[in-house]
């Protein structure tokens, strides 16, 4: 697929239902569990109202009309200080590999320091060897261990970008 038109812009509340669905696919995709992951996450059919808060914002990509996939920055939960959180980076298939998630993560690392974080962190699966390519590439580091406590447990990769 070759996208004519490629718009990142901020989530609204109609945006829901189809952003829980890009998410849900790909995690269904990528064989993630179901518990200890975002797929489990309240927030995930209400991701408008999740982001409606403090210095939280979350980014939609619609393609050609269709939303496609999404990414957000948010206070990291349980931790005393300003360090954000790269949420929910997720693509479908018919737009992975076109240059759109770098693209994506510069509008959320942009937005983390307008908001005045000075650290994002993430987390991510093992086997997501493309993902975690794109966020070395814009600057992530390996951590040993998790910050904060996201209720992810089932996610054993964590990284950490100073802003």
């Amino acid at each position: 697929m070759i996208p004519n038109e490629v718009l990142i812009r901020e989530i609204n509340i109609n945006d829901n239902p189809q952003i829980a669905q890009v998410i849900r696919d790909v995690l269904i995709e990528f064989g993630v569990p179901k518990v200890g992951t975002a797929y489990a996450d309240v927030a995930l059919d209400m991701m408008y109202q999740t982001y409606d808060v403090g210095k939280a914002t979350y980014f939609v990509v619609e393609v050609d009309g269709e939303l496609l996939g999404g990414a957000g920055i948010k206070q990291l939960d349980n931790f005393e200080g300003n360090v954000c959180e790269l949420q929910k980076m997720y693509f479908s298939s018919k737009i992975r590999g076109l240059g759109i998630g770098q693209k994506l993560m510069k509008v959320c690392l942009d937005k983390a320091k307008e908001s005045g974080f000075e650290k994002c962190y993430l987390e991510t699966m093992p086997y997501m060897k493309d993902a975690q390519k794109l966020y070395q590439k814009v600057g992530f580091n390996y951590l040993d261990k998790p910050m904060g406590d996201t209720g992810h447990y089932s996610c054993p990769v964590w990284m950490l970008k100073d802003l």
